[in-house]
């Protein structure tokens, strides 16, 4: 009887790994994995935002507005907590995107106003507090790429067969994955124009 148990159990176990079972697990792991790193670096730049403000303030009084919307923009990215679960609810994900979009948005603007401040462009921690800022910018980028291409793979497996039929029988969905809002405006090729603009009439 053990005998029989025991190939049964060799058996169901080869058949899961035919199945693309495994497969799943360790894609479903790695998108995790990707995805805390994402998180992590949306963490640091949050951190980094309270004191690019604070250098700011006291060189851009009059640009109160600019300073609200940022400090504003990180309250609500801090709002949302970004769990596990976040992967499988594409709603969530998408308010998740959203919030991250509306800090980066507001960091653009206020480093459009600091051009106007020759003095705060030259102060040291400011242009630490810059260099740090543009370092996890990238960071971000890398960890997005790397989630994005383990969705990818992941998706590919679970609507691939057999593994399908495995991820069907298991509950497994597919991943929302990273877009971009401005999707119709990029893919437009921007127009080059050579000519001289016109002089203005007196």
């Amino acid at each position: 009887m053990r005998k029989i148990l025991t190939v049964l159990a060799a058996l169901a176990s080869l058949s899961l790994t035919n199945c693309g079972y495994n497969a799943i697990q360790s894609e479903d792991e790695q998108i995790k994995g990707n995805w805390s790193e994402v998180v992590n670096q949306y963490q640091r730049r949050a951190d980094l935002v309270p004191n690019l403000v604070n250098s700011v303030k006291g060189f851009a009084q009059q640009e109160k507005d600019v300073l609200l919307g940022v400090t504003n923009a990180r309250a609500k990215v801090g709002s949302i907590q970004a769990t596990p679960e976040v992967l499988n609810d594409p709603a969530a994900f998408q308010k998740f995107q959203a919030a991250q979009g509306e800090l980066s948005s507001a960091l653009s603007r206020l480093l459009v106003v600091t051009e106007n401040y020759p003095q705060l462009k030259s102060d040291a921690l400011f242009k630490d507090l810059m260099s740090q800022l543009e370092g996890t910018e990238n960071r971000i980028t890398v960890a997005r790429n790397r989630y994005i291409k383990a969705v990818q793979d992941y998706n590919v497996t679970i609507r691939s067969f057999p593994s399908n039929l495995t991820a069907m029988m298991f509950g497994y969905k597919e991943k929302p994955n990273f877009s971009v809002d401005n999707e119709k405006e990029i893919s437009t090729a921007p127009k080059v124009d050579f000519n001289p603009a016109p002089a203005p009439s007196k």
